[in-house]
């Protein structure tokens, strides 16, 4: 077991962790919680044994293979599912001695090194690291793809997948769902559950944590506390201790004050100095009960927004992409005010490509859009913390923002994101003034929040937003949403986010973007049937290629259909035109040709008037005439098409 006594780990002049005494036993899954900054990074630096504790003992069963994420992956033109092989350091010792045996010849060798490759599971690794590519959102034809080709966010995912492919006792994961979807936080979650060894996870997402702990670690002003069961036994647990403390506390002062209070009135008296004397030394002796303290730095609410046109924006029969590759299409969205829509799907299926097409940093490639009045967007994506200028404070990224805003108050605006004092303050790390470029993720995070939202938009669009926020800034953030008054359409692989901020859900998949009718729960069940189907595809290849033809059949025809469409779609809307054109032309004209018959209108003289009506009429007949013509020859054209 991992045992802790009397534990003090310290980074320079800073206590983390102090006086702490703790057993963790083999199975355990404890998620490991707290504050930025307390030091949970640090204790896994010591578990891996790149940190040594100040005070107290820590023991840890010597013969442990212990597994982590890397944070860094290297260029290399290795396949990715070589890369992830390498996680099980034992299979490449013994194929590596394998090959040695052939080399020589030594049929005793061989022998043996092939019982240990069984032993181990080594016939069945490369299929083991397919399926966990697989699960973490590679496509087949991605597995053999040198790891260099990947960008930062999926050499994540290979080194993930390369700790997970480790055979190993204790499993070291922090922040492992920072680069997934949710797609994939649901698959890790069960591979997790599953796991036999002892796992010790870092994470700010309560979901996950509550799907695959038994054990909660909390980090709270140098002391580590250990509760039993998921992260919500431990909030009611921590919540009970709290409230028990305070209670004891409160208690505790109302004795302190009462005995001061005798000091005070009998300290000078000759008869009750005695006693007096007794009770100074009582209170030396008294063993001070804290007062309970809850970090909760965030406090911020969306700022009235200007009326909202409805409907917001619109788009029909739109198709959105990249140079000539379509991403989506037959687009068929209306946003209303107070809508609050989730996007559901795997990567790669649109859900950012759909959010920049509404954040109007992509542009339709076919169909119309339309916006209403007085829309005002507000856009979070992840690149966006790379436009923060690195040399500026908060503060000054406030002030380019609005000008005309007093600094106290753009002050007391940063405060609500934990962007207190100043630059020589107790707080300086991340306060109002320091530069930003030293911000962590986290910090950089709350930062774009805040300008976003204080530039008062009407249309929220989020694309995981919750990406670097810890527990009580998700929490913060989650509350505010709930009281924004405007329409929101959010990605995030956060549940507890999604289940509490949006009424309904689009599943964007297969190049479309359609109602998913079901909530999250309905979600996970539908991605386990897709993988169940996809599993029994793998294992009837004839019946695979089967269905790909006939996809590819229908594929085809739709394309067909639309290309039909493209080319009919301007006669038809030309020839409704001309209809509404005639009407109008016709009822003018009916009306006119009644004037002209009337006999009065030559009696009264006014040669003027019968010249420019004669005229009119003239016009008129000319417009009908040539409008019907046309009408003529597009209802030709239109029949000369197939029929859809």
């Amino acid at each position: 077991m991992i045992q802790f006594r009397k534990l003090r780990l310290a980074r320079g002049a800073k206590i983390l962790i102090d006086d702490a005494s703790l057993q963790i036993h083999p199975g355990w899954k404890v998620g490991l919680t707290g504050a930025n900054g307390s030091g949970k990074s640090s204790l896994f630096a010591l578990l891996r044994g790149e940190l040594h504790q100040d005070q107290g003992d820590f023991e840890m069963p010597p013969g442990w293979v212990i597994a982590h994420v890397a944070q860094e992956t290297p260029g290399i033109v290795q396949p990715a599912i070589e890369y992830v092989l390498d996680g099980d350091a034992e299979l490449r010792a013994v194929e590596a001695a394998l090959a040695a045996a052939e080399a020589a010849h030594d049929g005793t060798r061989i022998g043996e090194t092939h019982a240990r490759l069984g032993e181990i599971g080594g016939y069945a690794a490369r299929a083991r690291a397919a399926a966990l590519l697989d699960g973490l959102g590679f496509l087949p034809t991605d597995i053999e793809r040198p790891v260099a080709d990947f960008s930062g966010g999926w050499r994540m995912r290979l080194n993930l997948a390369q700790a997970l492919m480790c055979r190993s006792d204790l499993l070291l994961l922090d922040e492992p769902t920072n680069h997934l979807d949710l797609d994939a936080v649901l698959w890790l979650e069960q591979w997790l559950r599953d796991y036999r060894g002892t796992l010790m996870l870092i994470s700010h997402d309560r979901e996950f944590l509550d799907a695959c702990v038994d054990h909660v670690a909390h980090v709270e002003r140098q002391q580590l506390t250990l509760y039993s069961g998921g992260y919500s036994d431990f909030e009611g647990q921590r919540a009970a201790r709290l409230s028990q403390q305070q209670a004891l506390f409160d208690k505790q002062q109302r004795e302190i004050a009462h005995i001061e209070d005798y000091i005070r009135r009998f300290r000078a008296k000759a008869t009750k100095a005695r006693q007096a004397q007794s009770r100074i030394k009582a209170l030396e002796r008294m063993e001070r009960i804290a007062a309970a303290h809850v970090d909760t730095p965030f406090t911020f609410a969306f700022r009235d927004s200007p009326p909202a046109p409805d409907p917001l924006l619109r788009i029909e029969d739109g198709a959105v992409g990249y140079g000539a590759t379509v991403v989506l299409s037959g687009l068929d969205l209306t946003l209303r005010p107070g809508e609050r829509i989730g996007l559901l799907g795997r990567n790669g299926a649109g859900k950012s490509t759909l959010i920049k097409l509404l954040a109007d940093e992509l542009a339709l490639q076919g169909g119309e859009r339309s916006e209403g009045k007085g829309l005002a967007r507000g856009y979070f994506a992840q690149h966006q913390l790379e436009t923060l200028r690195p040399d500026e404070s908060p503060l000054q990224h406030m002030q380019r923002l609005d000008p005309t805003a007093r600094e106290q108050d753009l002050r007391n605006y940063l405060g609500g994101f934990d962007f207190k004092g100043d630059a020589t303050g107790a707080n300086s790390v991340t306060s109002a003034d320091t530069p930003c470029g030293s911000f962590s993720g986290g910090e950089k995070s709350r930062l774009a929040l805040a300008l976003l939202i204080w530039r008062k938009p009407n249309l929220l669009l989020l694309d995981e937003p919750t990406n670097h926020l810890d527990l009580e800034m998700r929490h913060a953030l989650t509350l505010a949403l709930q009281d924004f008054e405007g329409a929101m359409v959010l990605v995030s692989h956060d549940r507890a986010l999604l289940r509490a901020t949006c009424d309904r859900f689009l599943l964007v998949d297969d190049g479309r973007a359609q109602v998913f009718d079901g909530d999250l729960d309905d979600y996970r069940d539908w991605l386990a049937q897709r993988r169940a189907v996809a599993s029994a595809d793998a294992k009837c290849p004839d019946q695979v290629a089967d269905k790909a033809s006939r996809k590819a059949d229908r594929e085809r025809a739709a394309a067909e259909r639309q290309a039909r469409l493209a080319s009919r779609r301007p006669l038809v809307k030309e020839r409704d035109q001309i209809d509404r054109k005639l009407a109008g032309w016709q009822q003018e004209k009916s009306l006119l040709d009644q004037r002209l018959a009337d006999p009065v209108l030559y009696g009264s003289g006014d040669s003027a008037l019968l010249q420019d009506l004669l005229k009119r009429q003239a016009e008129l007949a000319a417009e009908i005439e040539s409008a019907e013509l046309r009408w003529l020859e597009i209802e030709e054209a239109l029949e000369a098409l197939p029929a859809d």
